[in-house]
């Protein structure tokens, strides 16, 4: 209950196994919907991220709610775990730890390893 990253294998076989040619609209929104809930959840608990509100003019609401944290560099940074979801959407199969090591990226939580 502490630690959601214990969930991430579970959560990876559960999405691993998803017939995913044959989802409906509805089961891709349902879909993004948990994961975007798990990677906050993950962010909040494991790096002490807070959820903000950000302007988004071009919103139908005019604003969006992000997740923040500070990073490696003292700064605080944001990130849409929404947006983060629908990245790996694009990036088929669905990795669990792709998914959450993009998000600690764009929050500088982690450092990227230059690739020689």
């Amino acid at each position: 209950m502490r630690d959601p990253l214990t969930l991430a294998p579970t959560l990876q076989n559960y999405v691993s196994r998803l017939p995913l040619e044959q989802f409906e609209q509805s089961d891709w929104a349902t879909l993004h919907s948990d994961l975007t809930s798990f990677l906050a959840d993950v962010l909040v608990r494991r790096h002490g991220a807070t959820w903000q509100i950000a302007n988004d003019p071009d919103g139908p609401l005019g604003f969006r709610y992000v997740i923040e944290a500070q990073g490696l560099d003292g700064s605080p940074h944001r990130v849409d775990p929404a947006d983060v979801v629908l990245v790996e959407f694009r990036e088929l199969p669905i990795e669990i730890i792709r998914m959450l090591a993009n998000a600690e990226l764009t929050l500088k939580l982690t450092r990227k390893i230059e690739e020689e």
